[in-house]
């Protein structure tokens, strides 16, 4: 009980453990997702604000550069317009030296160009002298130059479509209008410092139109105008942005179909705004950095954990494979025996058959001699029975000779049934069943063990009921019995001073004959009915007739028992179940 207590927990106990790494695996996997969703939603907060801080900056850099560059271009036509070798060219009409003067300031100042008008708007000298002679006297910086005694600023556009940033000044002496100075701002070095970076710049005036921008097409544009203006693809990358940002604050605005964050500032010049566009990418990569190393260490806590269930399992398979390993070679050897005991068992009912037929015809030897007798008798009788009637023919005396005659033919009979007994048994019995007298085969097997009872004085006492006893079977083969028993009893009896064999024949709820001897005994019950076990010395036996009496009686519905009488001797019992009066009618 102990030990079946034991084994019924061993096999509990690893399917109890492997219900507990699962569950924690699971509980593993849950504080996973948790522990992602959190730090997502943190670091994505955190690097977002850092990103609107350092993008807030970066546009006060900006705002601060541009208002700075035109700040410092703002003073230069007030201090150009009192330049007296420039009115003087303008009052002598001597120009020749005016361009190189320009040409002089325009590195100290830092603008992009440096115009002087006379008073028609013909251009008399400049920085780029490729501009010399072209008139401008339609354009607004020059008109309101003339119409003003202070520097005016102009915003024109090209035909480019880019914008030139222009401060004006009327030149005057005596009174009198010369012409006009005007210096070109540079504000495009700043749209090309923006292009190299990833935000997106863009400067608008005070009506909202882009004058300066990182995207070179949107100037012109309003901010509305520019972000709708996005590349035909533009809806597709923005749904996979958004699926990609799934963890993010929504999007200020969309640029080229990727969110971004939208950041404002007042330049105080003449009402502009500064914008810029930061994208939120360097977000999401600081935090897919993060997330990549927790999903990482999370995996291979998992893997770890796999690996340790999937070491198990490996340890388990490899247990239950070498039993089945076992159990099959096991099942294999099994198998090989048990075909070896049918063939063993084939050859031996092969062999029992054999030699029960041997056995009979050995026996009929036996027999011979008892039939021999009993035919030798006949014969005498009608020898004599034969002149005694040739005699009473001679002497007129026929009826007395009919008499020896039917005494003549009576014994033939018996030599014939005496005879038809004798091939009867030397062929092997069938398995068609006939009623058979118990009485009459144990007179007929006395008969035929006549001669070799006739050799030893044997004393036998025969008890038979006068009412006959019958059952159902083959004769020959009963009688075959009974001979081996009798065979036996007289092989055990030779030691005996007094010799005595009893054959006992009662009726009962079965047919049961017994024969009783008053030899040494048995010694093994147990392998007494066994194949070739014989206490005969050797030549005198195979041990093969109590086996083979066995089955007879079984196969005729009975059993064969044996057992040591109360003072010495064997007693054998053969049952057959009797032939009672019903079934005797009903056959």
């Amino acid at each position: 009980m102990t030990q079946h207590a034991s084994d019924t927990t061993e096999k509990l106990r690893p399917a109890t453990t492997s219900w507990r790494a699962r569950v924690t695996l699971a509980v593993l996997v849950v504080v996973a997702g948790v522990t992602i969703w959190v730090t997502n939603s943190f670091l994505t907060d955190r690097f977002t604000a850092n990103t609107r801080n350092r993008a807030e900056l970066r546009l006060a850099l900006y705002s601060g550069n541009l208002l700075s560059e035109l700040r410092r271009n703002a003073i230069v036509p007030q201090l150009l317009a009192k330049d007296p070798e420039l009115i003087g060219a303008l009052n002598s009409q001597d120009f020749s030296s005016s361009t190189a003067r320009l040409i002089s300031f325009v590195d100290e100042i830092g603008a992009a160009s440096l115009l002087m008008l006379d008073e028609t708007g013909r251009t008399v000298a400049a920085t780029d002298r490729t501009r010399l002679g072209t008139l401008y006297r339609e354009q607004e910086f020059f008109i309101n130059a003339l119409r003003s005694n202070v520097t005016l600023f102009t915003t024109a556009k090209d035909e480019t479509g880019a914008y030139r940033f222009i401060y004006s000044r009327r030149l005057e002496s005596g009174g009198a209008t010369l012409g006009v100075i005007a210096v070109e701002v540079d504000l495009h070095k700043f749209e090309r410092a923006w292009a190299g970076i990833s935000d997106a710049v863009l400067v608008a005036d005070s009506e909202g139109t882009i004058i300066l921008s990182s995207e070179p097409r949107w100037r012109g544009l309003t901010e509305a105008e520019a972000l709708s203006r996005q590349p035909a693809l533009g809806a597709i990358e923005r749904a996979i942005k958004v699926t990609a940002d799934w963890a993010q604050d929504p999007a200020d605005a969309y640029l080229r179909g990727e969110a971004v964050m939208r950041m404002g500032a007042r330049i105080p010049f003449r009402g502009w705004q500064m914008t810029s566009f930061t994208s939120y990418a360097g977000v999401r990569e600081k935090v897919n950095a993060v997330l990549a190393l927790e999903i990482m260490g999370f995996a291979i806590l998992l893997a770890l954990g796999f690996y340790v269930l999937g070491r198990k399992s490996a340890l388990r398979m490899a247990l239950f494979q070498r039993e089945s390993v076992e159990l099959r070679g096991l099942n294999q050897r099994l198998q090989r025996e048990i075909a070896e005991r049918e063939r063993m068992q084939q050859s031996l009912e092969v062999a029992e058959q054999s030699l029960a037929q041997s056995s009979k015809l050995a026996a009929l030897g036996e027999m011979s001699a008892a039939v021999s007798h009993e035919l030798n008798q006949p014969l005498a009788a009608m020898k004599t029975y034969l002149a005694g009637a040739q005699l009473l023919v001679k002497r007129n005396r026929p009826d007395e000779a009919l008499t020896s005659f039917q005494r003549i033919d009576d014994l033939i009979e018996r030599m014939g049934a005496i005879t038809k007994q004798l091939k009867s048994y030397a062929r092997k019995g069938g398995d068609e069943f006939h009623v058979v007298d118990m009485g009459e085969a144990v007179a007929s097997a006395l008969s035929m063990m006549e001669p070799q009872l006739r050799q030893r004085q044997v004393r036998i006492s025969k008890i038979v009921p006068t009412d006959p006893v019958r059952v159902m079977g083959d004769r020959v083969r009963i009688e075959q019995v009974m001979i081996n028993l009798l065979r036996n009893a007289l092989d055990a009896t030779e030691s005996v001073a007094d010799p005595e064999i009893e054959i006992l024949l009662a009726a009962g709820e079965t047919a049961t004959l017994t024969v009783r001897d008053n030899g040494p005994g048995i010694e093994d019950l147990n392998n007494l009915f066994e194949p070739f076990f014989t206490t005969k010395q050797p030549g005198e036996g195979v041990g093969l007739g109590l086996a083979i009496s066995s089955g007879i009686v079984s196969d005729l519905g009975g059993r064969l028992t044996a057992r040591n009488g109360d003072g010495q001797g064997a007693v054998f019992e053969v049952q057959l179940p009797i032939l009672n009066e019903d079934i005797e009618a009903a056959e």
